[in-house]
């Protein structure tokens, strides 16, 4: 099985995100430990629901090996190796959706605690609304006086993000850190000229939210919070989303926002 899924794995992270890819590694870690006494004929069915319950207490993650696993046995099926896929009919945990919201005060905390090369991503990816695989893509050719365009990997939407001030200052401040002088991007490591990965931003990330005291708090909230707050400020979160339909933005924010109530007068007796 370790030889199966090492095979299987450039295959099966070719066309993926770097979000993705990285992900994907990590479930080529577990299961590769988890089976390494199987050979691929001799995993069942009974053997793919053992590893599923042992993430029940993390059914994102435990979704997620399923996934992977069942890939890498299509892999499998594909070039005869098995005659069938035994995470066929293996049921999804389910999944409760994310209801993070970050506060201001936390995203400050934040920004406070990010480095140096963090901070303007954070920012940037805050202000865009995007997602953070198309933030940590962008080429300096995307950035006009207008705004920053964006074709998004995961939908191929179009979007440009109008210039604002606080906007501007972020591209300024990505611009001012030390940077390959031949990079096309506007987040990219010194030697090479390439993007930031995914895995690297997430570390630096991860660093600064524990040195803000924040509990709970991942990258793609990011996106959440912008989308919510765009709506709260009375802007179009549909067209900063890039979604074609109003009804997946409403769903995605009505996950994080909070319905204000107004209590009721005491009356006076």
């Amino acid at each position: 099985m370790v030889a199966l899924i090492e095979a299987s794995h450039q295959e099966i992270i070719r066309n993926v995100r770097d979000s993705t890819a990285a992900q994907y590694d990590q479930c080529r870690r577990i299961l590769g430990a988890m089976l390494a006494d199987f050979a691929p004929e001799q995993v069942r069915g009974s053997d793919v629901a053992t590893i599923k319950g042992a993430y029940a207490d993390r059914p994102n993650m435990g979704n997620r090996m399923l996934s992977y696993l069942r890939m890498v046995f299509a892999y499998a099926v594909e070039r005869g190796i098995v005659d069938s896929n035994p995470c066929i009919g293996i049921k999804r945990h389910p999944e409760a959706k994310r209801r993070r919201y970050l506060t201001d005060a936390e995203l400050r905390g934040i920004l406070a605690a990010a480095s140096e090369n963090l901070r303007p991503i954070v920012t940037i990816a805050y202000l865009s609304g995007q997602r953070i695989g198309d933030v940590l893509g962008i080429k300096l050719a995307q950035v006009t006086p207008e705004g920053i365009y964006f074709e998004q990997q995961k939908t191929g939407s179009r979007v440009l993000v109008a210039m604002s001030a606080d906007l501007a200052g972020a591209i300024k401040a990505a611009k001012a850190l030390p940077r390959a002088v031949q990079s096309l991007y506007l987040f990219s490591v010194k030697r090479g000229g390439r993007p930031y990965s995914y895995r690297t931003v997430r570390d630096m990330w991860e660093t600064a939210v524990a040195r803000a005291g924040v509990a709970d708090a991942h990258l793609h909230d990011l996106r959440a919070k912008s989308l919510t707050d765009a709506k709260r400020q009375g802007l179009d979160p549909v067209a900063l989303a890039g979604h074609s339909d109003a009804r997946m933005t409403a769903r995605y924010i009505r996950q994080h926002d909070t319905v204000v109530a107004v209590p009721p007068k005491l009356a006076e007796f």
